[in-house]
């Protein structure tokens, strides 16, 4: 090989490289303040397992990490920012969940696929919620709820964070389930949601752990179930919906980690590597599920192949039990 071939061989090479692997070179973090997008409103479940790993995540990387709530719309405006205008150089991530990633495609036309328009980082916490009513309310049981809600049809409502999100669900999952018609009421988050169910202006609520322990613990709430496979260590005398005559319900909540489909790959592994590095620090792990919120982070594969499944196991509840987004 002359000298003239093999300097063209190598620049050939190099811009392929440049290419295919571009952030390879590209500094990580970039040097910028880092934002994670949250599609809800601050003081909710959401917002603060993002803020606790934000402060994690900047101590670890050495660069300030900021929360952005951008609440509405079950969590879609959020998800629409970061597949469609959010920059692509990895300085901005999203805290996306189960209702725009799963099961929104399934109820509504969204202005962005989920699939297509964003990258799998990893998961960041999965969990059940807890069913709540305000004392008002005068059910103190799970089948005390049931029965009032057999005989009184169309008069009980239930919050949640917005069309399509996992309160939403667990909701219209009861309702075909145990033959009742609640109201579905949708929020802009769980903190406001709440405070509607606290002033008696809505009944029940689906609500996560985080926000609704200390209310129960207060006397305002009553617990009376959890949506996940097995009880809550918090709440070890509060039924689930399957033990308690509904065997197979399940609606768990997560909030996993994804950024815009553009961002270069090795700057999406690296950011694997940084947000499973801050979920397995062992503060960062006693927090979170102190708030009923345990950490699951994986591969970035691991969370594609959960999202596929959630997506078609809601798609399939959605279309045989004809639930609307109405």
């Amino acid at each position: 090989m002359n000298k003239r071939h093999f300097l063209t061989t190598l620049a050939a090479a190099t811009a392929a490289l440049c290419l295919t692997g571009g952030a390879l070179a590209q500094d990580f973090p970039v040097k910028k303040p880092i934002t994670i997008v949250v599609g809800f409103a601050a003081g909710g479940a959401a917002d603060a397992a993002a803020r606790l790993i934000a402060k994690k995540l900047g101590e670890n990387i050495g660069q300030p990490v900021v929360v952005d709530n951008k609440a509405g719309a079950g969590g879609n405006i959020a998800h629409q920012y970061v597949a469609k205008s959010a920059p692509t150089d990895g300085s901005v991530i999203l805290f996306g969940s189960v209702g725009p990633l799963a099961i929104a495609p399934h109820l509504m036309k969204l202005p962005y696929d989920p699939v297509n328009d964003l990258a799998p980082l990893t998961m960041g916490v999965n969990f059940p919620n807890v069913l709540v009513a305000h004392t008002q309310l005068k059910v103190r049981t799970f089948a005390e709820l049931v029965a009032y809600a057999r005989a009184n049809p169309g008069k009980l409502d239930f919050a949640s964070t917005g069309a399509g999100s996992a309160s939403h669900l667990a909701g219209e999952l009861l309702n075909d389930m145990a033959k009742i018609d609640t109201v579905h009421v949708p929020y802009r988050g769980g903190a406001p949601a709440m405070q509607d169910v606290l002033g008696g202006r809505v009944a029940m609520y689906y609500s996560t752990l985080n926000t609704a322990l200390p209310h129960i613990q207060a006397g305002k709430l009553v617990a009376l179930a959890t949506t996940g496979a097995k009880r809550m260590p918090q709440l070890p005398s509060v039924p689930t919906i399957a033990e308690s005559g509904f065997p197979g319900y399940s609606a768990t909540n997560w909030y996993a980690f994804v950024a815009p489909a553009k961002v270069p790959a090795p700057v999406l592994d690296r950011w694997n590597a940084e947000l499973v590095k801050v979920l397995k620090t062992p503060e960062v792990v006693a927090e979170l599920e102190s708030h009923g919120m345990p950490p699951q982070p994986g591969t970035r594969d691991e969370l594609a192949r959960e999202i596929a499944r959630e997506s078609a196991n809601w798609g399939r509840v959605i279309r045989e039990r004809k639930i609307t987004a109405e």
